[in-house]
């Protein structure tokens, strides 16, 4: 219900552009259905792959973004969208195979001590 002293004033300008909240580029989910996305891992755009259907503008835009490998951060950041919300749109494009993604390693696919030291000793010795 309007007040009588109520305008029609938006409160953004032009150089905002369109508003729209998060959740509603994601239909309301706050997970992606496929993929990780560690916030440092790589996502990089599919050459062949072709949309099936058509993307939403975020969607076009991670996947112009992402010709080069990009991290999960940085498209979060190029986007000025949550993290959460890039993740989800990130699941969405692995699903559809426009995009593959390349996971930092696991604590147990880390070298171990023992032959990390092993490195530095023959390092040491040329």
């Amino acid at each position: 219900m309007r007040s009588a002293g109520s305008t029609d004033e938006a409160w953004y300008d032009d150089d905002a552009g369109p508003v729209a909240r998060p959740y509603t580029m994601t239909g309301g989910r706050t997970a992606p259905e496929r993929g990780r996305f560690d916030l440092i891992s790589l996502v990089v755009a599919r050459r062949s792959a072709t949309p099936a259907t058509a993307l939403f503008p975020e969607q076009a835009r991670i996947v112009e973004l992402c010709h080069h490998p990009v991290s999960v951060a940085e498209v979060s950041a190029e986007l000025d969208l949550p993290l959460g919300t890039v993740r989800v749109l990130l699941g969405d494009l692995l699903g559809a195979g426009l995009v593959e993604t390349h996971e930092p390693p696991t604590l147990s696919e880390l070298p171990s001590q023992e032959l990390l030291e092993s490195i530095l000793v023959g390092l040491r010795a040329l």
